[in-house]
């Protein structure tokens, strides 16, 4: 394993609460820092309560994410790279800790009709338009407008047209590590023409730490009395489907490996769950819908947010030919993603809540990743 992997730099950073110390390994910044399509791109920290975090502004992506277990001893729980030129060229993974757009999710055969007119979106997932297409937001290089000790505030402007995308499309993307140990994305988008949106955050979370094993063992809790079923290639049928009965019950919390290998379609459609909740919301504003506790270690990711849907993955496709940024594989099924966002191919079913944005409107979606231990 390379040490300039890991950085070179290694900092104590004492926690709160009486907790011990603990090292947090920074990555080093001259390893992300270079020109891509003529724009600058740079690692940024944040540090805030017991959360330190690593970021660039390549995709506005999430390399490194520190927090404290039981003990107080800290490990980074996102998947990632430890230089911009693994991202770049990198044949794993491609949307590890990267911002998703236009579309974040999937869209049946790269088309859908918008007032009559069809758009034609490029295919880039065996047919389908995975996560904005070709080069969606997790591949261009966002403006930072602003950044501190512990927020950071990206611009980007997609034109119209951009990978089949009606309409200029400004996007400000706020992320803030809070006092409160919580990692939050604040979303904005404003368009000057009839468009679709749906913006999400696509970090995949080991709370063991990157590299240190299984995810079956973690206790999830989903709190959403449906899902959207999917076809063989993942699209959604159409249909929402009650939980109760089936593996995707997770109205208290189960272990993820628990019931992943029944025999069951959507699980094997999925090769175990990469679908969409729909969650049972209490209300328009920001609440608490999932949770996920790392026994070992008794870490615990609290996801809360505005939006109707969560799709939860659970490292699937993963096979550990490509290495983590510590020097250890990525492998199956020891990541999970939580991406909260609207219903993946709702452009294309009209029972779906819509994704529809037009000029005289403004997008607003936030996210809140909430890390405690127990």
């Amino acid at each position: 394993m390379k040490m300039m992997g890991i950085g070179a730099v290694a900092m104590l950073l004492t926690a709160c609460c009486g907790q011990p110390e603990s090292t947090v390994q920074l990555l080093d910044a001259g390893a992300f820092t270079q020109t891509v399509d003529g724009k600058p791109v740079t690692l940024y920290t944040l540090r805030n309560g017991d959360l330190t975090m690593q970021v660039t502004n390549f995709g506005a992506r999430v390399v490194s994410l520190w927090t404290p277990d039981r003990e107080g001893k800290s490990e980074d729980v996102v998947l990632g790279y430890e230089t911009l030129d693994r991202y770049l060229n990198n044949k794993g993974e491609r949307f590890l800790g990267a911002a998703l757009g236009r579309y974040a999710n999937r869209i049946a055969d790269g088309h859908f009709t918008l007032d009559g007119k069809e758009y034609t979106l490029p295919l880039n997932d065996n047919g389908r338009t995975l996560h904005g297409g070709v080069k969606g937001f997790d591949s261009v290089v966002w403006d930072v407008e602003f950044s501190n000790d512990t927020t950071i505030v990206f611009r980007y402007r997609s034109v119209d047209g951009e990978e089949g995308f009606p309409g200029n499309l400004d996007v400000v993307m706020t992320y803030t590590l809070t006092p409160q140990d919580e990692f939050r994305i604040d979303y904005q988008a404003l368009t000057d023409a009839p468009t679709v949106v749906n913006l999400s955050h696509h970090s995949f979370f080991n709370l063991k730490g990157e590299g240190n094993g299984t995810i079956l063992d973690n206790e999830l809790w989903i709190k959403a009395d449906s899902m959207t079923p999917v076809q063989a290639n993942l699209i959604p049928t159409g249909e929402i489907t009650p939980v109760e009965g089936t593996p995707f019950d997770f109205r208290k919390p189960t272990a993820i490996g628990a019931r992943i290998d029944v025999d069951n379609e959507q699980l094997k459609n999925g090769r175990g769950y990469d679908h969409n909740w729909v969650l049972s919301r209490e209300g328009d504003g920001v609440e608490l819908v999932a949770s996920l506790y790392e026994p070992t270690t008794g870490r615990v990711l609290e996801v809360l947010t505005d939006q109707p849907g969560l799709q939860f993955y659970s490292g699937n496709f993963f096979d550990g030919k490509s290495m983590g940024k510590y020097g250890r594989p990525q492998a199956w099924r020891e990541s999970v993603a939580l991406e909260t966002q609207h219903f993946p191919d709702s452009p294309n079913h009209p029972n779906f809540p819509s994704t529809r944005l037009d000029p005289d409107q403004i997008y607003n979606h936030t996210c809140i990743y909430r890390f405690s231990a127990r």
